[in-house]
């Protein structure tokens, strides 16, 4: 198990560097720079500006300062908000998507193990096709587009919730429904076809030959194999909507780090693009290896080397 850890961790710092590498040429081949669009800068203050952050230097210089500063755990200076550091950005933003992306996981987990276990034991009856219906649509919908539905109908004709910020309880119920929508049709598509394929193996068979009970059979076997695809799906999961999932956070204001990245972009603060691609590749490959380790704790067959 420790080989095996250190292992993952040696490739994971090979991906960061390859992520850091290829996110920092891409974006100094963008045309433009982040000061073009700064009202009423001459070109000595542009200049002023770019020698102030480094940016008058050559590319290769640039790329061995910022790969030092990257090994000492330094993401840069934002180059937009003004004295604050990427790290500082991170620390500040993250915990709030952290915080609706993990209910939004959670919302989907409950919902989707659930409905695609019942769809998957009542196979071809009218509940499952009504299952497998709205499970694809909720695949289909674009996030944006369920996003705008519920703010449409839930706050602007309803007037049921406040459609911005995080400010109470009530404001957290439309962003975590739009994140939980596709993530919980997908887990009960999933787990509706991993569940029927544990069913028909010989061991379900012969548990039931054994008369051993519908429910021990379901909680003990089935449910606890057909569920690995579904923690497989976990892992990704848990990274993309945790670091803030960046339309959501848009169209409902909340200021976490989907919504930074994507001002980010929009403004060219590369630094703040860099330290946000890497750190979401990071926790990504880190949620993939814990993945990886609950295999080896739901199924003891499986062997971690």
């Amino acid at each position: 198990m420790g080989k095996y850890i250190t292992k993952r961790i040696f490739l994971a710092l090979i991906t960061a560097f390859v992520v850091a590498t290829a996110t920092f040429f891409v974006m100094n081949l963008v045309p433009g720079g982040p000061f073009l669009s700064e009202k009423a800068v001459t070109p000595a203050a542009q200049k002023a500006l770019e020698a102030k952050f480094g940016l008058d230097k050559p590319l290769s210089e640039q790329y061995t300062t910022y790969l030092n500063d990257l090994l000492h755990g330094d993401l840069g200076v934002s180059l937009k908000k003004r004295g604050r550091t990427v790290n500082q950005i991170i620390a500040t933003k993250f915990p709030v998507s952290a915080r609706l992306g993990g209910m939004a996981i959670l919302l989907a987990f409950c919902v989707g193990v659930p409905l695609g276990s019942y769809a998957a034991f009542h196979r071809g009856k009218l509940v499952d096709n009504i299952i497998i219906l709205f499970t694809t649509a909720g695949i289909a919908v674009p996030s944006f587009l369920s996003a705008t539905l519920l703010m449409y109908v839930l706050s602007a004709k309803l007037s049921l919730l406040p459609s911005k910020g995080l400010d109470s309880p009530a404001c957290y119920i439309m962003p975590i429904m739009a994140l939980a929508l596709y993530p919980s049709s997908y887990i009960a598509r999933l787990m509706r076809s991993s569940m029927l394929d544990v069913m028909g193996q010989d061991y379900m068979r012969t548990a039931r030959a054994k008369g051993v009970s519908q429910t021990v059979s379901i909680f003990k076997h089935a449910l606890r194999n057909a569920i690995l695809p579904v923690v497989t799906y976990l892992g990704p999961l848990m990274a993309q909507l945790m670091t803030g999932s960046f339309i959501v956070e848009k169209i409902f204001t909340i200021p976490g780090l989907g919504f930074e990245f994507v001002g980010s972009i929009t403004s060219r603060d590369y630094p703040l693009i860099m330290g946000t691609t890497i750190f979401l590749a990071v926790f990504l490959i880190t949620m993939n290896v814990i993945v990886d380790i609950l295999y080896a704790v739901i199924d003891p067959r499986i062997k971690l080397k």
